[in-house]
């Protein structure tokens, strides 16, 4: 019987071993057809080293495929088709309704194609299939669609002067523009670089993130379908190496880099070596998260748990530093350990998965290495901390209490499910110790009282202040920081503008013959 029963245990993992392999095998053979290949001047080629990179399904490690690595000759190719396209190609001549009318075609491209690119999204960067499904295609489509709109919207001015003259603005092309996404929203992040750039009739090459690269690249194969001429658009995935050559390079006109603000500082120095690069730069956080003493403490878990868990962590404007006052602290930390226990984590296919896995095993790594810190430093661990299950990069969700000003999980970016709750008395205390960071991000406020709300808009340096709610992002609303986090706004009216150069036109009248 002993062996009968060995037998049978036996069988039964084998039967579960191989029942994940099939599961893993259907999933991936969905999308052999996803573009693996660099994409310049509307032709999708290997690199010119034939270099490859892995990339990984972070729910199992598992290598999805090999995607063609770009290097210095693709670089120069690259920017000189768009260089090519700016000042010689159909891009060019262009109006902007019809730029405007092919990001329309691009947008219902994108909703065409949702299925699939969430499923990439998924697949590629290990996010819940409902948040692509629901949240980052969604996102990305209205942002294309958003831009289609503004196109044509963009104006100078007539300017009164003194003497007889006439005097107006007009806005044009800044040119070739280097674009580096990173790959916690890469769908949605590679619309905010697009779109408004796009729009104002430029030419891009970008580089995806490495660890993400397959939805963009499939974006890439619709941007083509939509019409955009040779050379537009450019999509070189890579590594650091493509992105320090992109922001050197002496004939690309302006970088837009979204990612820490350690490589951001390294961007913004390259960008004036060879020439002066205009720069928009979107970078990291450390988010204060308010919780005043008249806040209903359920609203302000659950807005918490948004604002601190969305994306498994993994946003630049995550609330990670959880003030609350005194007086509710308490109930506030134990009803925090009660939901972020209750979190389901699992297989991000699964349509009722609230956390997927981390992006990858560095950073996997590296939030462990700051959850070891915050035990090191005094702060108390009341839940997570540990790996969830033993494949993936999962991360339980983590909630540290008694968690001081001065430590290193309270000052740095952690990006990754670690919740810090900080106790605090009153408003100026509070205020003060808010702003005491070099990032200005974002902020969240929780209260019933509009003047104390008000008070602290007004008060906090940053660049989005989230009342009553956390991670509300819309195509129409700016979102970028201040301080070192960064420079110039993605989205909304101000994003096409960063994309523009002014130009001041002089006239005298008394000489002037009109046709």
């Amino acid at each position: 019987m002993a062996v009968l029963s060995t037998f049978k245990f036996f069988e039964s993992k084998r039967l579960m071993e191989l029942l994940i392999k099939m599961k893993n095998l259907i999933r991936n053979s969905v999308y052999r057809s996803y573009r693996t290949q660099l994409l310049i001047n509307n032709e999708w080629v290997n690199a010119a080293t034939h270099k490859t990179f892995p990339t990984l399904d972070p729910s199992n490690e598992q290598k999805i495929a090999d995607v063609q690595r770009a290097g210095d000759e693709d670089l120069d190719k690259a920017v000189m088709a768009a260089k090519q396209a700016f000042e010689h190609g159909p891009w060019r001549r262009t109006t902007a309704r019809e730029r405007g009318q092919m990001l329309y075609k691009l947008a219902d491209l994108i909703e065409a194609n949702a299925d699939e690119l969430a499923k990439l999204e998924t697949l590629d960067n290990g996010k819940p299939i409902s948040d692509s499904k629901n949240v980052d295609v969604p996102l990305t489509a209205s942002t294309y669609r958003y831009y289609a709109g503004l196109a044509d919207k963009v104006q100078g001015k007539t300017i009164p002067i003194d003497g007889p003259f006439f005097c107006y603005s007009r806005y044009e092309p800044i040119g070739v523009v280097g674009q580096i996404i990173p790959w916690n929203f890469p769908l949605a992040l590679q619309s905010w670089k697009l779109g408004p750039a796009l729009a104002a009739g430029n030419t891009v090459v970008m580089k995806p993130a490495e660890q993400t690269p397959l939805s963009a690249l499939k974006v890439g194969e619709l941007i083509v379908e939509a019409g955009f001429p040779p050379g537009v658009v450019n999509l070189l995935p890579g590594f650091g190496d493509v992105g320090a050559a992109l922001s050197i390079h002496p004939e690309v006109d302006k970088i837009a880099f979204t990612g820490s603000t350690e490589v951001g500082k390294l961007i913004a120095k390259n960008s004036g070596e060879r020439n002066l690069k205009r720069v928009t730069l979107e970078l990291g956080g450390k988010s204060p998260n308010i919780i005043l003493d008249d806040a209903d403490v359920d609203q302000a878990i659950k807005q918490s748990q948004i604002g601190l868990y969305f994306n498994q962590g993994q946003c630049c404007i995550a609330g990670s530093r959880l003030f609350v006052h005194e007086r509710i602290y308490d109930a506030f930390v134990e009803k925090s350990v009660e939901c972020s226990r209750s979190r389901k984590l699992g297989d991000p296919f699964d349509e009722a998965t609230q956390q997927g896995p981390q992006v990858d095993k560095t950073q996997f790594d590296r939030i462990m290495s700051y959850i070891e810190k915050g035990k090191a430093e005094g702060a108390k661990l009341c839940t997570g901390g540990v790996r969830w299950g033993n494949k993936g990069y999962y991360i339980e969700p983590t909630v540290f209490s008694d968690v001081t000003d001065e430590m290193t999980i309270a000052k740095e970016e952690i990006f990754g499910p670690v919740m810090s709750i900080m106790k605090f008395k009153d408003m100026d205390e509070v205020i003060k110790r808010a702003n005491a960071t070099h990032y200005g991000l974002g902020a969240g406020v929780v209260t019933k009282d509009l003047e104390k709300a008000l008070h602290l808009v007004n008060a906090l340096r940053v660049g989005t202040v989230y009342v009553n709610c956390y991670d509300v992002l819309q195509c129409n609303t700016p979102f970028g920081g201040y301080k070192d986090s960064g420079v110039g706004k993605e989205l909304g009216e101000d994003a096409i503008y960063s994309y523009l150069e002014s130009k001041t036109v002089i006239m005298k009248k008394d000489k002037m013959t009109l046709p």
